[in-house]
């Protein structure tokens, strides 16, 4: 008998750099952010680290970390390393989303839409230019309807993202370990498309179960001694 797959941690860290940092000179400035860098790239060993700016996108955020571990330990400890960085004292955390992954309820007959149970329970992220991340709340009526109206209202859903397959949805939960039941991120290349699968999404019957779906981040897929460097 097979083993039980893993289930991963996932955090989606957002980081606000202070003015102080940009009246610092340019070398000062660097020594900073390869202290940053070197405290960040020490999570590798544990989990999969992701860098993403929000630079233009979104006002109160400059760059996101997208962590995934099989230790939430892992995650505390980054944090704290950063922290400790000699950037730590010009750095703030306006938000951070925490949850972990777990085989949906909805899909086995769809097994074409999102990939295998290993790719539910362990995410394979990075493929794509852009990310769009969101903490998302159901009514507690959804949760009292039964399994073959939710089932309904999925296929519907799972339906209408189909026609999207340019956008790769990343579902996880949250239930128990922050404000959220969900937190979605979707990936892509062509913004334009999840701008439209989003529109799509609101005429359908799912959407009058949602309480919250927002703030929604914008972010671009960089290497994090790039998303540094646009900050100064």
């Amino acid at each position: 008998m097979a083993e039980p797959l893993k289930r991963q941690f996932v955090s989606f860290g957002f980081y606000k750099i202070s003015e102080e940092f940009r009246k610092l000179d340019k070398a000062d400035r660097q020594k900073v952010k390869e202290s940053f860098i070197k405290a960040a790239e020490e999570f590798r060993k544990d989990g999969i680290l992701l860098a993403y700016s929000t630079v233009g996108f979104k006002a109160g955020v400059d760059f996101m970390l997208w962590r995934i571990s099989y230790e939430l330990d892992t995650i505390q400890k980054m944090d704290s390393r950063l922290f400790q960085s000699a950037l730590g004292p010009y750095l703030t955390q306006p938000a951070n989303y925490l949850s972990m992954t777990k085989r949906s309820n909805y899909i086995d007959k769809h097994n074409h839409v999102g990939g295998t149970e290993e790719s539910r329970t362990n995410i394979l992220p990075g493929k794509f230019k852009y990310i769009f991340i969101y903490p998302f709340v159901k009514t507690r009526e959804w949760y009292l309807l039964s399994k073959e109206d939710r089932q309904a209202v999925m296929d519907e859903h799972i339906r209408v993202g189909n026609m999207y397959p340019s956008v790769k949805l990343n579902t996880t939960y949250s239930f128990g370990l922050d404000d959220q039941d969900f937190v979605v991120a979707f990936e892509t290349d062509v913004p334009g498309d999840f701008l439209d699968l989003v529109m799509a999404l609101r005429e359908t019957v799912g959407s009058k179960y949602t309480v919250r779906d927002t703030p929604i981040y914008t972010c671009k897929l960089m290497e994090l001694s790039e998303a540094l460097n646009l900050l100064g």
